[in-house]
């Protein structure tokens, strides 16, 4: 009745205002270890996150028929789709599976393992609806290509990144990324 846009900016803030009140009550959770941290766990989360992130950026500014993005529906793929079907969510599962193995404690399992459950039951609802629909069957092209999109993507993985290891991760959520690599 609002409009997609209206409708995708609504529904963007209030899943931001939840997302912030979930961290925040993650965040008051007593810390209860499951394993040790370790330097190679920390390493494991600074390549799924980086990368789970571009492929959310990237996946939600490219057209995509099959799967979650804020453009709206042309019939034409972007060049992310090149590479995965749900850039999206196999962006929010590699960040989460990152910070799972990073953190090692019940809050982030409960946390970021929800954010992994979520997202590959997304991915299976989202190819159900996809066979409903008939949409042409997907397929792994690896031919290279890079659209507008990616770009944007790349660009704003570089600076999030460069914010969040220059102190914005400890600012917001208590923990230093980079201090993680040097545990022993």
């Amino acid at each position: 009745m609002i409009g997609r846009t209206a409708y995708l900016a609504l529904y963007s803030v209030a899943s931001t205002l939840v997302l912030i009140w979930l961290f925040a009550l993650a965040l008051r959770m007593d810390y209860v270890e499951l394993w040790a941290p370790a330097a190679w766990q920390a390493a494991v989360n600074f390549v799924l996150s980086p990368i789970g992130l571009f492929l959310v950026i990237a996946g939600l500014l490219s057209p995509n028929s099959y799967s979650v993005t804020l453009r709206k529906p042309t019939g034409e793929c972007g060049a992310i789709l090149r590479v995965t079907r749900h850039p999206v969510l196999w962006g929010f599962f590699l960040w989460a599976i990152g910070h799972v193995i990073a953190n090692g404690d019940v809050r982030s399992l409960v946390l970021f393992g929800g954010f992994a459950g979520f997202s590959l039951m997304g991915i299976r609802l989202q190819n159900k609806r996809a066979a409903r629909q008939s949409l042409p069957k997907w397929r792994i092209q690896p031919q290279a290509r890079i659209d507008r999109p990616m770009i944007v993507g790349l660009l704003l993985t570089s600076a999030a990144l460069l914010l969040l290891l220059a102190g914005g991760h400890a600012l917001l959520f208590g923990a230093d990324p980079l201090v993680m690599l040097t545990i022993q």
